[in-house]
């Protein structure tokens, strides 16, 4: 299974927290990781979006269907995304639009094996996949993608 974890991009500042927009900043960087994703990610990807309106804005860039998870809010835990995704049971790819510190602390677990406090940049993502070797299963970061290293086409999604 491909476990794609996408941060929110920069928010505004304020309360209440669900409620933050993107900056114009942060509409670039969604862009620019949109366009990023549009040409990696397999047709068959699930994409799962925190209510939170900066991860809904977000994932909006990629002009793909998207469902909106509550176990994906900015108060969940690592389990409760582990859960929405189905790791390592789905089928098909999974992207998270999420929140730290929660993606942080999955990408820890699922890579270093152990509970860690992991620092997911704004609009960055982290692809994790699995290999299997006979028995053996083992997670694997595929990809680390931010938005600066990124050259945009001039193609926006909105």
């Amino acid at each position: 299974m491909d476990l794609i974890l996408w941060r929110h991009a920069e928010a505004e500042l304020g309360e209440p927290d669900e409620g933050r927009a993107l900056t114009p900043k942060g509409h670039k960087q969604a862009a620019k990781m949109a366009e990023w994703l549009d040409r990696n990610l397999p047709e068959s990807c699930r994409i799962l979006v925190s209510p939170a309106t900066r991860t809904l804005q977000t994932a909006e860039a990629l002009a793909r269907k998207y469902k909106v998870h509550p176990e994906l809010a900015p108060d969940k835990s690592a389990e409760d995304l582990l859960r929405a995704a189905n790791w390592p049971d789905s089928r098909e790819p999974v992207l998270i639009v999420g929140h730290q510190p929660t993606l942080g602390l999955v990408a820890a677990q699922l890579i270093g094996g152990q509970p860690q406090e992991w620092s997911l940049r704004k609009a960055n993502v982290w692809w994790i996949a699995q290999r299997e070797r006979g028995d053996v299963t083992t997670n694997y970061l595929k990809a680390v993608i931010a938005p600066e290293l990124l050259a945009s086409s001039g193609k926006h999604h909105r």
